[in-house]
């Protein structure tokens, strides 16, 4: 609200002012649909993992130093009734060791297919052209839930001459198999068995909360309750087609999301600063400088004459200079909104560690109505 819509403002009436000001306070609640909001429990993805061999590389694998991988070719062979001399190291650029990793999906079922990752463990230069080998996917409970195999799709490539020099495009040691890992063991969930079904918010509100438990109401009765911000459970019907086409339905309503307090969150690695629409300062006088010193340091020689009979003196020299920026003192009006913050800093031509400098002495100082985070 800028000072003429103020001005504008007190010259109504007390009781219309005092509506027209409440109104504009008020932000509009954004609706979004619940399976934005929500995760129901028992269908979750559980990540798997497993360590194989890539082969078929053109001589861009693991070096001799990766005693693993040498190993690992070795009990491969041996599996296939190949006997490699005891204290034999399997010399092959052509191999390279990876870790594999996917996600299953809830509600999987056994032979459907999905993707895995590939990537190199050792010192491999590349695993474009590589096949992986028959590799089990394992779970937190050490438990074989899909079989990987198949040619990996590398979207990146090196290239090295014979002088040393060389250029990679992307990660040429990374890929993707796509439906590369075929589903053997199912994961069994509750999601049919419980009388109840838990929606798990994603980000915990009580007012969201209560605005699900009400829109859920209204629609199908008195079936939904929340003991807290992060969950509601609901009676769900106990046929599974009958829960099955429930569920699409309770995932379409819409829902009131309930206000969070606005952040300014500071990347320190970065140096990037996002401010929430919706943060407000109270009335604060700002100043900031900055001080740069500089010390240059310099060597002077003192070389006597040719028949004085002296020696040569090396004397360090320093300069030091203090630099005390011009700093300018700016003063934020109660209240001010985030267009106003951002044309003020910008004015000033402050760095992204400048702002974050000023955003924490405004925060310990108490005027930022929000919070401050840094990640």
């Amino acid at each position: 609200m800028n000072f003429r819509s103020l001005h504008r403002l007190l010259a109504l009436p007390l009781p219309l002012a005092l509506c027209f000001a409440l109104t504009a306070a008020v932000p509009a609640q954004a609706a979004q649909v619940l399976r934005n909001l929500v995760a129901v429990e028992g269908m979750r993805d559980n990540p798997l993992v497993g360590y194989g061999l890539v082969v078929g590389l053109n001589g861009s694998g693991d070096s001799t130093q990766v005693k693993f991988s040498s190993q690992s070719v070795i009990n491969m062979l041996k599996q296939f009734g190949v006997k490699v001399p005891d204290g034999t190291d399997a010399k092959s650029k052509n191999v390279a060791t990876v870790m594999v990793s996917a996600v299953f999906p809830p509600g999987y079922r056994r032979g459907q297919s999905i993707d895995v990752v590939v990537s190199s463990m050792g010192d491999a230069k590349s695993l474009r052209g590589g096949a992986l080998l028959l590799t089990p996917l394992r779970a937190a409970d050490n438990e074989v839930y899909a079989l990987a195999q198949g040619n990996v799709v590398v979207g990146g490539f090196s290239a090295q001459g014979k002088s040393g020099s060389s250029i990679t495009v992307n990660t040429p040691t990374s890929g993707r198999i796509p439906s590369g890992a075929a589903i053997e063991r199912e994961i069994a969930t509750d999601f049919s068995t419980k009388p109840t079904v838990r929606l798990s918010l994603r980000h915990p509100h009580f007012q969201t909360a209560i605005n699900i438990v009400d829109s859920i109401n209204k629609r199908f009765g008195d079936i939904a309750t929340a003991s807290d911000a992060t969950s509601v459970d609901v009676v769900a019907p106990a046929n599974p087609t009958q829960r099955v086409a429930f569920m699409a339905k309770l995932e379409a309503l819409n829902i009131d999301v309930g206000d969070d307090a606005p952040k300014v969150v500071f990347n320190s690695r970065t140096g990037t600063v996002v401010i929430a629409e919706g943060l407000r300062v109270r009335a604060a006088a700002v100043t900031h400088g900055s001080l740069k010193v500089v010390i240059s340091e310099s060597t002077k020689v003192s070389q006597p004459n040719a028949l004085a009979g002296g020696t040569t003196v090396a004397t360090p020299q320093s300069q030091v200079t203090a630099d005390q920026g011009a700093a300018q003192m700016f003063k934020w009006p109660a209240g001010a909104k985030l267009q106003s913050i951002i044309d003020v800093v910008n004015s000033l031509g402050a760095s992204p560690d400048d702002i974050m400098a000023i955003l924490q002495a405004l925060d310990q100082a108490g005027a930022i109505e929000g919070e401050l985070v840094v990640i």
